[in-house]
């Protein structure tokens, strides 16, 4: 059983897809630092792509994605011409240098788009970058999904499918504005797999509007019968002054923090009951993924697009919004839609903010990751005592223990892997000084 800090649950973390964070990212780092980290790309270093589709058909309301309604198609051409010319503007930038690995199409909505429009994404960049047979994965919302998606997706050898499922739970479904029949998934997992699609993610939310605990296990019993391969529990982030669409959710309706806590740690329950083997804090792998592979063997990676076993030192982002990452670098495209198309239109290289790591930062980093990747981190006895004492009320509680050189968060203590994370946050944190 997982223990309960009202607390220190009280305290607000970053979920840290990245350190430093994406609050810490300014203007004062562009587009001409992405054109040097471009520059230092070496020829056989593995890079990962990210293509953003910032359009949905239908706009959810608990959604906090940088995404806009899918109507004027003029609009999506424009955009979609834009990315084609952004993808092609990089890639003369590396000159060949480094080996494309792994492609995600996120969003919004990559499927808001025609099929034929993936066909020419993809297409484009098999031509101009230095890719042979790479993993492409793509988020999907079931609600748009048609036979001529499965087709296509097979034919361009799409390897993972992530699913929107959020809840099975109707009038849940009805209170954040995604009404999706259960024969509607089960139609499009049935589609996939009658292609040889068998990579199969879902999306599930916990701690939404009216969501009992009953209705999260009902959600989960549909899961594990599905038997998706992995399986993502996020908790509902209710910002409605930064997100405006939230506001057509009724707050008097959200579950309180004892109740998000109770279904958090239903849901680890019932997934590892069923197999399902933990990867972080809320994401879940069947033992035969490759995220269970890494999972066991401690080299779990986490980046803007969750917990993964991509490894690749390098993540190019492209599209509205989409964020780059190297080493010593982290850089942020242009928000908007339409000045990133007035931008790329013009040949310029659209990110516009971002932040540097230093090595005292990627120290950092590194131990963020690997506190939330694999549950511990090793500490050269220097830095023991220092971590030691901030970390004094967590030891305390019983929520982590030294296992020799490493610091490990326990079992009942995975709750708090974020705030035990962040105590390494030279922002959030008590520990002033890394030896």
């Amino acid at each position: 059983m997982w223990s309960y800090h009202p607390d220190l649950l009280a305290k607000p973390v970053p979920r840290y897809t990245s350190y430093p964070t994406a609050m810490e990212f300014t203007d004062a780092v562009g587009a001409e630092d992405y054109a040097r980290a471009l520059d230092g790309v070496e020829a056989a270093t593995p890079i990962s792509l990210y293509v953003h589709i910032p359009f949905c058909e239908q706009i959810c309301w608990y959604c906090g994605c940088n995404t806009g309604a899918a109507g004027r198609k003029q609009r999506l051409a424009d955009y979609l011409t834009a990315l084609r010319a952004e993808i092609a503007l990089v890639a003369k930038r590396l000159g060949g240098r480094g080996r494309v690995q792994r492609i995600a199409f996120g969003g919004g909505s990559p499927n808001a788009i025609a099929p034929v429009e993936l066909v020419r994404l993809l297409d484009r960049i098999l031509t101009v970058f230095d890719a042979h047979r790479p993993e492409v994965s793509i988020e999907l919302d079931p609600r748009g999904f048609s036979a001529e998606w499965a087709l296509v997706l097979a034919a361009a050898h799409v390897t993972r499918v992530s699913l929107g499922v959020q809840t099975f739970a109707p009038h849940v479904q009805a209170a954040i504005g995604r009404v999706q029949p259960l024969a509607d998934i089960e139609r499009v997992v049935a589609a996939l797999r009658l292609r040889d699609i068998d990579a199969i993610n879902f999306d599930l939310m916990h701690g939404l509007p009216g969501q009992t605990l009953a209705d999260l296990d009902a959600t989960l019993d549909e899961t594990i019968r599905l038997a998706p391969n992995r399986v993502a529990l996020f908790g509902y982030a209710h910002l409605p002054d930064m997100i405006p669409r939230q506001r057509r959710i009724d707050a008097t309706d959200l579950p309180d923090q004892r109740l998000r806590f109770d279904q958090a740690e239903l849901g680890y329950r019932r997934l590892t009951d069923a197999g399902y083997v933990p990867v972080g804090f809320d994401h879940f792998a069947r033992p035969d993924d490759p995220l269970a592979t890494a999972a066991r063997e401690r080299r779990v990676n986490r980046n803007f697009q969750g917990f993964t076993d991509d490894g690749a030192s390098v993540l190019l982002g492209f599209g509205a919004s989409a964020i780059s990452k190297f080493p010593d670098l982290i850089v942020q495209n242009e928000k908007r839609a339409g000045p990133y198309r007035d931008v790329v239109e013009e040949g310029r290289l659209p990110a516009v903010r971002g932040v540097g790591i230093c090595h005292e930062q990627r120290a950092r980093a590194g131990d963020i990751r690997n506190l939330l990747c694999n549950g511990r981190t090793r500490l050269n006895p220097e830095r023991r005592t220092p971590v030691r004492n901030a970390l004094q009320d967590y030891e305390r509680r019983g929520l982590i223990e030294w296992q020799g050189d490493d610091l490990v968060i326990r079992d009942n203590g995975l709750p708090y892997s974020r705030h035990v994370a962040a105590q390494f946050d030279s922002l959030r944190g008590r520990i002033d000084k890394l030896a």
